[in-house]
């Protein structure tokens, strides 16, 4: 059983209710439909009521079992308006402004989950990642102890002896361009959960640099790294950590004994925390194509309650699979 059928299993065990704020986006309705069949989730579509119908009906879709929600028209629009201005009135937000964001399917959607009407988000089919993340983080906020929100990639890797029998987790690959020190090792933190939550793995994470243990020298990018594993030691003590690697040091047990001699970490890592999202989104990349890889993600990490974010580009069963990682994190 592929690590996707496992999540879409463990899903079927406890289902949870996932908001759709694209409601009238045709893969989401269609995946929508999947969900409802296949008892992954209990999804509810946001949008005009007639209009959500009318797409299924061209789709050929059934979504009799399926709750659709108007968040103009819905009756908790003005509590969720007036909740949402408590939340943000410090930010200069006056109840009209609250009334008028409320309209917007993605704020309404992050209030339900904000509210518990809702156990977890799914959007970025027509959106991109900040319009997603930014109502979200104006009411869900981040997970406690955690101040940054990053993306991660379960990667699988066929033919490898490397991390978990060929799987990683590889992070940030899809928000923060530079992050700091502190927020590196939250990142770890958040990265090690993912792997711990939906991949079953003991986390064992590295701390990636172009250097080993010092071997490159001295140079900020080095030292910010060598700052991140600390923090990450000091503030989360029972996750196995250490840094920095190079790559090949992370991962082969032979040039990890080598390079780093001292660590029980290095040539063990299956989580790869990356310097930048340079280096993220580029290693996971080319881990996909030229080794073939699967990469399932972006994996939206650190938020208080689950939030996913799609590509763009996604398919019906792209959703379907968010999905179901969004409701085993609400799990």
């Amino acid at each position: 059983m592929s690590l996707l059928d496992q999540i879409r299993a463990k899903a079927r065990q406890n289902k949870k209710i996932i908001v759709l704020p694209e409601g009238t986006e045709e893969r989401t309705v269609k995946a929508a439909e999947i969900m409802v069949k296949e008892q992954i989730a209990v999804p509810i579509l946001l949008g005009v009521r007639d209009e959500v119908l009318g797409v299924a009906k061209n789709l050929g879709v059934d979504l009799s079992s399926v709750k659709i929600v108007d968040p103009v028209t819905a009756d908790d629009a003005a509590g969720f308006a007036a909740k949402f201005y408590e939340l943000r009135k410090s930010k200069g937000i006056t109840l009209d402004d609250a009334r008028a964001l409320l309209k917007n399917p993605l704020y309404y959607g992050s209030m339900m989950v904000y509210d518990n009407v809702a156990n977890g988000l799914v959007a970025g089919a027509i959106n991109t990642t900040g319009d997603v993340l930014r109502p979200a983080l104006q009411t869900i906020k981040t997970a406690p102890g955690v101040s940054v929100v990053s993306g991660s990639f379960i990667m699988i890797v066929p033919d490898c002896e490397f991390g978990d029998n060929g799987m990683f987790v590889f992070a940030d690959c899809a928000v923060n361009p530079n992050p700091t020190a502190e927020q590196l090792a939250e990142i770890a933190y958040s990265s090690a959960e993912t792997a711990r939550v939906l991949c079953g793995m003991e986390p064992r994470v590295g701390m990636l640099s172009y250097s080993t243990k010092g071997s490159g020298g001295k140079h900020p990018d080095i030292e910010k790294v060598d700052r991140a594993t600390e923090f990450a030691k000091q503030k989360y003590p029972g996750l196995i950590i250490d840094g920095t690697f190079q790559a090949d040091a992370a991962l082969v047990p032979k040039v990890g004994k080598s390079k780093a001699p001292g660590s029980d970490v290095a040539g063990k890592v299956n989580v790869l925390i990356f310097p930048d999202l340079d280096a993220g989104n580029i290693g996971y990349k080319l881990v996909q194509r030229l080794a073939k890889a699967e990469a399932i993600g972006p994996i939206l990490q650190g938020m208080a309650k689950p939030v996913n974010d799609l590509s763009r580009g996604c398919s019906v069963e792209d959703i379907v699979n968010v999905a179901a990682i969004c409701v085993v994190k609400a799990q």
